[in-house]
Formats: C-alpha cells, structure tokens, sequence
C-alpha cells in the first residue's frame, strides 16, 4: 500500500477534552483494485514510553500499581492495574521521557537505558507509538519514594517483585497490562535475569 491507495481523506473532530478523538472518513483502494469508502475513529493522545527496571544481584524488577479507570469499567473489580512505568512523551524525546518518569513514579534515577524496540499497541483505534526500555538499577539509585505527581493527580505504589514471581502474575493473571507482559517476556527471552 502507497499513499495512491488512500484518497479523499477528511477529519472532523469528535472530542477535544482529555486528549483528542477525530474521526476520519476516506477512500481506500482494495485488493481488487476497487475504491471502498470506510470511516474510522482515531484516538490521539500522544506518543509514550516504558520501562522494566531490573536488579540482576537481586533478581528482581520495578513494577507500578495504580487505578486505571478504563480496566475498571471493563472488569477490573477494583481497576488496580501493575504495570511497568510508563508516561508520555510530551515535548520530549523517548529516552528524556522514561528517564523522567522512571525518577517520577519509581524514585530511581536511571542514567544509562537501551531501548529495545518501539510498537503501536492499539492500532485499531489509538495512534499512540510506545517506546520500549530496560535498565539496571541498584538500590544506591533510589532518590525518593515515587509515587507520581501530585498536580497530575497520580497515586503510584512502586513494587519490587522477584522476577519468576513476575512471570508467574502473568500466567495467573494478576498482570494483565500488555506492555508489562511484553517487557517482561523481552527480558526472559533475553535472560536479562
């Protein structure tokens, strides 16, 4: 697919409150050479990234815990969530981004981080690329509590897991945030512990 196979595009805002939702309408050429006329939502909240803390003497890894209403209101009984910090990129770039939120939500202040690879991770309806990192950290490198921003209204509880204890929430189900699973399985594949 070119940029010859889709014309006649239009955008009319639906929703400017938190971030923004348009909808778009368009034509797009098939398989079979034929224009179909289709109509999409598109939510646009910005580009993010994350990060997996990991102690390798330890074997353990930073984790996040905080309400996140959408899971509550899609079964989430309590809309807890664990998941690897995270945030978005604002004006600044990914790996400014995670340096900041990692000191933010965790308390640690992580110098050295190695993106490990980037990926739309609602595609469908979300625009949103996110940003892939791990680190090393020590616990010389805790700088604070964490917790999150006041102002930005963020209740964080940081958690040290043990690593296998990680991987096996995963498999119960105690976490169920997509790019925790993925970081997670980046590192037991690459034996980062």
């Amino acid at each position: 697919m070119s940029t010859t196979d889709i014309r006649n595009i239009e955008k009319t805002l639906l929703s400017d409150n938190w971030y923004t939702l348009n909808k778009f309408s368009f034509e797009l050429k098939g398989n079979n050479g034929q224009w179909q006329y289709q109509e999409r939502e598109a939510y646009d909240r910005g580009n993010g990234a994350t990060i997996l803390l990991y102690n390798t003497e330890k074997k353990t890894v930073v984790l996040t815990r905080q309400f996140r209403m959408p899971t509550f209101v899609n079964g989430n009984q309590d809309g807890m969530l664990i998941e690897s910090c995270a945030g978005l990129l604002d004006q600044d770039n990914p790996e400014d981004c995670i340096k900041r939120e990692t000191e933010e939500e965790t308390g640690f202040k992580v110098e050295h981080v190695t993106k490990v690879f980037e990926a739309y991770m609602s595609p469908g309806s979300v625009t949103e690329m996110l940003y892939f990192f791990v680190a090393e950290y020590s616990d010389n490198m805790k700088v604070s509590d964490g917790g999150g921003l006041e102002h930005e209204q963020e209740n964080i509880e940081v958690l040290e897991l043990d690593f296998q204890l990680a991987c096996s929430m995963v498999d119960s189900g105690e976490i169920k945030d997509g790019k925790t699973i993925m970081l997670l399985q980046y590192a037991k594949l690459n034996g980062l512990l």
